[in-house]
């Protein structure tokens, strides 16, 4: 229950608390250490589990992949000289995996740090977001992971509150209002079918050993194997890729372990399409490469001539930064004090689409238009040195027209070519240029067969339970995180043609194109 809310008692909320943070060196993991220290100086610990051989290769990670880079910059501006020991005293870096019991970190390591007593806060970020990653790692990683993390908050007796980062399509391909609610057990997409986690578990192992034992195949090929599996049960429940499906799976791991009398208070957080920092610490700040920045660096790099989506559609899009302050607020409205022992078991997992396009909806023609304004006016240079022509990008809004033209336009061509190949017997490098582009060509393909449905996106992300929080901090607020303040996660104060234009695109060009 949501009760009241302001940015002081967020702030304060921080204050003498040990967070465990795993996923802290992913993209929103950074932002959230980052906007933690930033606010409440006096957090007393963050734990970082990072996958490391030892306790100095894991502190060598978050110096490097963390606090080093340019997002820190506001926060070592304020410390100046003492900036390297506040980050020392702060962060314990803990070499790990999370695929293993305890985050993968040694027990002795635990015992003597007291990490278990000392906790107040776990918030699960960690995934394996490849849309086509191996079945046995993302179960590893997306539900076992979960699992590992669920057992050792129950021996963690001053928790307060657990915060999972999940994804808003974790739904699927469902078209009108996606409803906030936690998964059942053994629930799926597709009717008729039930959704057995042990059993997906030692499918993969089954196979994983079959392979192994299999001496003629290649690693590639078990590779192959592997990742077509996950893919296979993904769709056979009614998901389009092994991502959404295991994280999924990790939502109801969830609720399987964490529900009875005394377990912490679950908060579930389903983002959109995270998208480059909007304010605070670094506009336009962003790591990797997301759905939509596809269209961007290969309108960038003028090796795009097509592209799959609808110009009319929504792209549902948050910002990085509006998305930990959600995810504050969130963990601040559910936390439990320890110190109130816990009668009966805890209302079932709260859930919260972290999303725009229900409040304020942005299409796909705005990222198309502020694009090319974008590059019009900031010309990219190629090799010459002189500025390359922008020109039009062609957008076919559905699978079939995409299919259609990527036949006529290449596909044709390309079995002419092969024949040219066998006709000249192989000669003038013809073969060999066919099966580069073939591939290159199924590569595609594939892409498209992967990236289509959420390209393709027609559902909307109801965000009453968010709303709710937006309510009790306008109330104590005053409106302030309404208005855009600290803790502001409302989409209707971003004018979107004005953040891709200034902020977003020219970050892409910055951090990811580089």
């Amino acid at each position: 229950m949501v009760g009241a809310l302001d940015e002081g008692k967020i702030t304060e909320y921080f204050r003498n608390k040990s967070v465990l943070i795993t996923g802290s060196t992913g993209f929103l993991g950074k932002i959230l250490v980052e906007k933690i220290l930033r606010v409440q100086p006096d957090v007393k610990k963050i734990y970082v589990p990072v996958r490391a051989a030892d306790a100095a290769a894991a502190k060598r990670r978050i110096q490097t992949e963390v606090v080093g880079k340019e997002l820190f910059g506001l926060l070592r501006e304020k410390h100046g000289d003492g900036f390297d020991a506040f980050i020392e005293e702060k962060i314990v870096p803990l070499a790990g995996d999370v695929m293993h019991e305890g985050f993968g970190v040694h027990r002795d390591t635990l015992r003597e740090l007291r990490v278990a007593e000392e906790l107040n806060v776990i918030v699960n970020g960690a995934a394996t977001t490849n849309f086509y990653e191996r079945y046995d790692v993302a179960l590893d990683v997306n539900v076992a992971g979960v699992r590992h993390m669920c057992e050792f908050a129950r021996r963690c007796p001053n928790l307060e509150v657990l915060l999972h980062v999940s994804t808003a399509y974790v739904t699927g391909e469902r078209q009108g209002l996606v409803q906030e609610r936690p998964f059942r057990a053994g629930e799926t997409l597709k009717d008729g079918t039930h959704l057995d986690i042990d059993t997906e578990v030692k499918l993969a192992k089954d196979l994983k050993k079959q392979l192994e034992a299999d001496g003629d195949l290649s690693p590639k090929e078990e590779r192959k194997a592997m990742k077509e599996l996950g893919l296979t049960r993904a769709r056979h429940f009614g998901w389009p890729n092994t991502y959404v499906f295991t994280k999924s799976m990790g939502e109801m791991m969830l609720g399987r372990m964490l529900g009875g009398v005394g377990d912490v208070p679950v908060v579930i957080v389903r983002p959109s399409i995270i998208t480059s920092v909007q304010s605070d610490p670094l506009p336009g700040w962003i790591e990797g490469t997301r759905t939509i920045d596809a269209i961007l660096i290969g309108y960038a790099k003028q090796n795009l001539s097509c592209f799959l989506a609808d110009l009319d559609l929504t792209m549902d899009v948050m910002p990085g930064d509006m998305v930990v302050n959600a995810m504050m607020a969130a963990t601040v409205a559910h936390a439990r004090p320890s110190s109130k022992p816990q009668q009966a078991p805890p209302p079932p997992s709260s859930v919260y689409h972290v999303s725009s396009s229900l409040r304020h909806p942005a299409p796909y023609a705005v990222l198309y238009r502020t694009g090319i304004k974008y590059f019009e006016e900031n010309p990219r240079t190629g090799p010459d040195g002189r500025p390359v022509r922008t020109r039009k990008v062609r957008f076919l809004s559905s699978i079939a027209s995409f299919h259609l033209f990527m036949v006529l336009k290449y596909r044709l061509p390309l079995e002419l070519l092969h024949l040219l190949s066998i006709l000249c017997c192989g000669l003038f490098g013809l073969a060999a240029l066919y099966h580069d582009l073939a591939r290159k060509y199924r590569f595609v393909m594939q892409l498209v067969d992967l990236y289509g449905p959420f390209s393709l996106f027609k559902g909307c992300f109801d965000d009453v339970n968010l709303n709710r929080l937006r309510i009790a901090m306008a109330d104590d607020d005053g409106g302030a995180a309404a208005a855009g303040g600290l803790y502001n996660f409302d989409p209707r104060t971003i004018d979107w043609d004005e953040y891709f234009y200034r902020v977003h695109i020219p970050g892409v060009m910055k951090y990811v194109l580089k």
